[in-house]
């Protein structure tokens, strides 16, 4: 099979994928990425498959592993503890036990909180304009994650900042210093975490971090390194995706001239959902291989690692009608931007609230919302996210 060459730090590409992405499509499910050095699944009905299908998952096989190198310890010290990274029967504990704690019931209960922050975050902008990303699209997440988990809200300009370090490590051209710069994130991560539980355990509240305490305590096998683990992971994945998802859809809404009515009632979960299908913030999501398997149409082996092209499958003409037009009046079909299978996204339905909330407000309180200027995506793939976000309102 002929390999695929796109660079994926390429300007062209940072700033317009989805051509690559069409063509890749156009020629077959599956082709050898040659700059990934890897298979990577394209269509939507290949990428759906392999989501959901258990001879493929985010665990390395056990023959494949190696120690880690001395410069990235911490990080994968912390990783190694990750519901994200594991498979069963450590996931399904994981998971249950996070779920527990993660209820819709919560969930739900958020949104007066989620609207008053909106509304807070936009009283305090200066007048005439800003750069929405780190005024409001990347404050609404962290300090909503902050205060679900029971963390000083205080606290987000360092949890910004340690996480951006840490998620570096899954960007496409990372350095040496870049690893450095997340392990010492995921060491400092730890070690504020760790003192954090260890007050929770004395002195229990109403948040995530005493549910998981609890859960420990009532006979669950829940290890103080999971703890941590699983609320940097959260914290991270909490608003590293819907920071980008909310600049990513201020910017197709205002360029598609939609109207405020589209973020209002019930027509606001269609226009949230095709945020999510049009232009979604992570690209790929890798698998292990853990059989031998011939599926459509490549020989795969056990071993090989998988790149899952979510927003390749969003843009499916074969799934979608029209897909490389923005219609937040398109009929909800499921999408791939929060994965698929054991691994679906456990935040997708916060995410779904504070996108819902956050966008109905701003637009609603700024309805003159412009771009000042043209925005430029960040060289940070397989993420895919804005470098700014300015607007006059």
């Amino acid at each position: 099979m002929a390999g695929l060459k796109q660079s994926p730090t390429e300007p062209e590409f940072v700033q317009n994928p989805y051509p690559f992405y069409a063509s890749a499509r156009a020629a077959g499910h599956v082709h050898l990425w040659d700059d990934y050095a890897m298979p990577a699944v394209f269509t939507h009905e290949a990428v759906s498959a392999l989501l959901k299908d258990k001879r493929f998952g985010r665990e390395i096989p056990t023959e494949m592993r190696q120690a880690s190198p001395a410069h990235l310890t911490d990080f994968y010290g912390v990783e190694d503890h990750s519901m994200l990274e594991l498979e069963a029967p450590r996931h399904t504990r994981l998971r249950s036990l996070v779920l527990r704690a993660f209820t819709s019931r919560r969930i739900k209960g958020l949104a007066p909180e989620i609207e008053r922050l909106s509304h807070h975050l936009i009283d305090e902008m200066p007048l005439g304009g800003c750069d929405l990303l780190p005024a409001y699209c990347a404050m609404v997440p962290v300090i909503v994650i902050a205060r679900l988990l029971g963390v000083p809200e205080g606290m987000a300009t360092q949890l910004l900042l340690w996480s951006n370090a840490m998620v570096g490590m899954y960007q496409a051209g990372r350095t040496h210093d870049d690893e450095v710069a997340a392990n010492t994130a995921a060491r400092e991560f730890s070690l504020f975490m760790r003192d954090y539980i260890a007050d929770r355990r004395a002195t229990p509240a109403d948040d995530l971090i005493s549910e998981l305490i609890a859960a420990e305590e009532n006979g669950q096998r829940l290890t103080v390194d999971e703890m941590i683990t699983t609320c940097i992971l959260l914290l991270n994945a909490g608003h590293e995706a819907t920071v980008h998802t909310l600049g990513n859809g201020v910017k197709a809404l205002i360029e598609n001239n939609v109207p405020v009515s589209a973020l209002q009632g019930d027509a606001v979960q269609n226009t949230v959902e095709e945020i999510l299908r049009y232009d979604p913030p992570l690209h790929v999501f890798t698998r292990y291989a853990y059989e031998d398997i011939s599926l459509f149409g490549h020989d795969f082996r056990r071993g090989d690692q998988v790149a899952l092209m979510l927003a390749s499958a969003n843009r499916d003409p074969a799934a979608w009608t029209d897909p490389d037009r923005f219609d937040p009046t398109r009929p909800i079909k499921t999408n791939s931007s929060f994965g698929g299978g054991i691994h679906f996204c456990i935040g997708a339905p916060l995410a779904r609230l504070e996108m819902q909330i956050a966008l109905r407000v701003l637009f609603e309180r700024r309805p003159r919302l412009a771009l000042a200027g043209t925005p430029e995506y960040a060289d940070v793939y397989h993420f895919h996210g804005l470098e700014a976000l300015n607007v006059t309102y």
